[in-house]
């Protein structure tokens, strides 16, 4: 399923000119039915009364429209001078409604720019920083939280998606940042190298997945920002400048997780790794046997991991290691067909319509879609869809999850950006937090502590949580920004996403699962997060309303990160803060002293 920015114009919409029919049509009816039956034979006097009166409401019409008109000092050129009856106001025609792919933050702006080559990026930045205007670097519009979203102006590098430079003796390559990940990957397999590592999705633009501190999964591979060597950024103050390890060390390692925030990142030079096919491995266990097996599974496996069910035992584990050069991949038959695998959720579905809708197959007056068409995670979504905060019937559709997996046992092979995706689902609300789980030669258990603390609270807690609660891991990041910052070279840290899905684009249903999943992530903050020194990423975390709540945040961002620092960078590099938004000044507000 393509996840990408949602950006339309506004434009007049045909129910606009139909309601006004209707509202015309129905003013029409009232005053027709309020007007008084005339007698089939008048009196005179009673003809001259009902002259009076239609008159005195006319003479008392007036006066008011009069008196309303000359009581507001309009001026001459006033735009809203006189009040139009029923003359529809259609929004700009250069409006812009952009919006993040989940459909949970959305924004709307006359200011989109979308440059071709640097040149014009340079031109943009440049007019912008002299008018002051906003202009927040924005991606593919992927990030839950809609952090490069902001209703002064954004600007785009979806038409900078050139490879420039491909260097297959070094395995490295220049790319214009804009360019998806999935562009980057199939621009450069010819030369037989690809990315280090991937996260669950292949439609972010490389500046953004690295701004924000993307990660895939695997306790000896850092996060993505750490396969960044050099990066060009496009400065409202200085212009454009080059950073790297050996051109300014200190800006580079603190830009490489910028957040936009220090420079429109116009391109990225990127390490890479030969391209090897990879032998996904997929198997059910529960907690029991992962505490004897993580220290293993850890070290043993280049990409390993973790789906817990909640309110089951289950554990799915999925490990991805390179194709044995001398035995070849694996021969597995597997158990279970496709069909086979997915038949009882197809059985659970039918069952569920049953109860919440009063269909049946052979309703004339059915129009549901043939569910054997449907994938699973589409049928995970139709099934929450019916009743996503009711706990019992969530229970039900994790253990159809579980035993869906169960039956789904075995091996597949392809090539990493292949295999190590992920089905997310559809829309949905995430927080994914990263804390430290000790060193890969001696693990400190506490991400599986965590785990266990997790799952008690939502059983205690009596929370819907639909599955699965994803664990991953990455080496530590040399980016002070990354929530896997480290000095410690042998350092692992543990990133683990809970989830509410939106399965339904009815508002009312939407803002209650809002509302649920808000709750849900407050628990586990209260109860979890300064227990683990989790912190959250950066493209999932969300600014608290409440004034004491954002200054406690804005408190344990200080305790984690170099705040003083960023914020340094930021007024030397984009004084009048052209690429900041909301969300970056209430993390990080910027004041006059450091």
């Amino acid at each position: 399923m393509l996840r990408a920015l949602t950006l339309k114009r506004s434009h007049p919409s045909l129910h606009h000119l139909k309601s006004l029919t209707s509202s015309t049509t129905t003013t029409t009816r009232l005053f027709t039915t309020t007007t008084p039956t005339t007698p089939t034979t008048p009196t005179t006097s009673s003809s001259t009364s009902e002259l009076r009166k239609y008159i005195g409401y006319t003479a008392l019409i007036a006066f008011c429209g009069a008196a309303t008109y000359y009581s507001f000092p309009f001026s001459e050129n006033a735009k809203h001078k006189k009040a139009h009856i029923f003359r529809y106001a259609p929004l700009p025609d250069d409006l812009h409604t952009v919006s993040n792919w989940s459909g949970t933050h959305e924004v709307q702006t006359r200011v989109f720019h979308q440059p071709e080559n640097l040149q014009q990026l340079e031109n943009v930045v440049k007019e912008a920083h002299k008018a002051k205007t906003r202009i927040r670097p924005v991606g593919s519009g992927l990030s839950p939280n809609g952090i490069g979203l902001s209703r002064a102006g954004m600007v785009n590098l979806a038409l900078m998606d050139k490879v420039l430079e491909v260097d297959k003796a070094k395995k490295t390559v220049r790319v214009e940042a804009g360019i998806r990940v999935q562009q980057l990957v199939d621009g450069i397999k010819e030369y037989g190298i690809t990315l280090q590592n991937f996260a669950s999705i292949r439609e972010q633009q490389i500046g953004g997945i690295v701004q924000v501190g993307a990660h895939g999964t695997g306790a000896r591979l850092p996060p993505i920002d750490e396969q960044v060597i050099s990066m060009k950024l496009v400065t409202p103050a200085k212009g454009t400048i080059e950073v790297s390890k050996e051109k300014d060390p200190e800006l580079f390692y603190l830009a490489r997780c910028g957040l936009g925030a220090l420079g429109v990142v116009a391109e990225v030079t990127i390490q890479c790794v030969e391209r090897q096919e990879l032998v996904e491995h997929t198997t059910v266990s529960n907690v029991k046997e992962i505490k004897k097996n993580h220290k293993k599974l850890l070290s043993d496996n280049k990409h390993v991991k973790y789906l817990y069910i909640p309110y089951t035992d289950t554990v799915v584990v999925v490990t991805c290691n390179p194709v044995s050069k001398w035995k070849g991949p694996p021969k597995f038959k597997p158990k279970y067909s496709g069909d086979e695998a997915i038949q009882h959720v197809r059985d659970l579905y039918k069952e569920s319509l049953q109860k919440y809708r009063k269909i049946t197959t052979e309703s004339p007056d059915n129009n549901e879609p043939d569910i054997n068409e449907l994938s699973f995670t589409e049928l995970r979504d139709k099934l929450l869809a019916l009743d996503p905060l009711n706990k019992d019937h969530v229970i039900k559709v994790n253990q159809a999850e579980a035993e869906f997996w169960r039956k789904s046992e075995g091996y597949r092979v392809g090539w990493s950006d292949e295999i190590l995706g992920f089905d997310c689902g559809g829309q949905q609300w995430v927080s994914e937090t990263c804390f430290p789980a000790g060193t890969l030669a001696k693990p400190s258990m506490k991400d599986l502590e965590f785990i266990e603390d997790l799952k008690q609270l939502i059983e205690k807690e009596d929370i819907p949580a639909p599955a699965p609660i994803e664990q991953r891991w990455t080496a530590r990041s040399k980016s002070p920004m990354s929530p896997a910052s480290s000095s410690g070279e042998d350092d692992i840290f543990s990133w683990v996403g809970i989830i509410m899905y939106l399965p339904t684009m009815d508002a009312r249903q939407r803002k209650d699962i809002t509302e649920e999943f808000f709750h849900y992530r407050q628990l586990t903050q209260a109860r979890l997060w300064d227990q683990y020194s989790a912190y959250e990423h950066w493209a999932k975390i969300e600014v608290p309303k409440d004034k004491e709540k954002l200054a406690a945040l804005q408190g344990r961002l200080r305790k984690r990160f170099p705040v003083d620092a960023y914020n340094k960078a930021r007024r030397e590099l984009d004084p009048n803060k052209i690429l900041s938004n909301n969300k970056l000044e209430k993390l990080f507000p910027v004041s006059d002293t450091v």
